[in-house]
């Protein structure tokens, strides 16, 4: 199997940055792509920013500009910096992987258990 474990959320104001982690471990054989879901209350949850193995990214419109994400490949490690934070921002936010464990190697994916952030005004 394969854990996720996300780090680094909290409270800021309006206009702050908060940096998120997020750790793979556990039987991996290989990750394809990592991202970021966040889902606020009453809403579903939504795609902030993807990165594939490669290191091509993706990011929703509402975060382009602000929030970048990164990964190192041989740490299995993903990182969201995200700055100009704004109250819309608060969520509580997951980290996501599709990967390979050693065990089944069938891709599936993967969720970690979320970490909030939350932004005021």
């Amino acid at each position: 199997q394969v854990q996720l474990v996300e780090s680094g959320g909290g409270l800021v104001q309006a206009g702050g940055s908060l940096r998120l982690s997020c750790a793979a471990s556990g039987s991996i054989f290989s990750i394809n792509a990592m991202g970021w879901y966040r889902q606020a209350p009453g809403k579903q949850r939504e795609l902030v920013a993807v990165i594939t193995s490669g290191g091509y990214t993706n990011y929703a419109d509402s975060v382009k500009g602000r929030f970048t994400i990164s990964r190192d490949n041989a740490k299995n490690t993903m990182s969201l910096q995200m700055n100009s934070l704004k109250p819309e921002d608060t969520a509580v936010y997951y980290c996501h992987a599709e990967a390979r464990s050693v065990a089944t190697m069938m891709l599936t994916n993967y969720w970690g258990q979320g970490t909030q952030v939350t932004v005021s005004s």
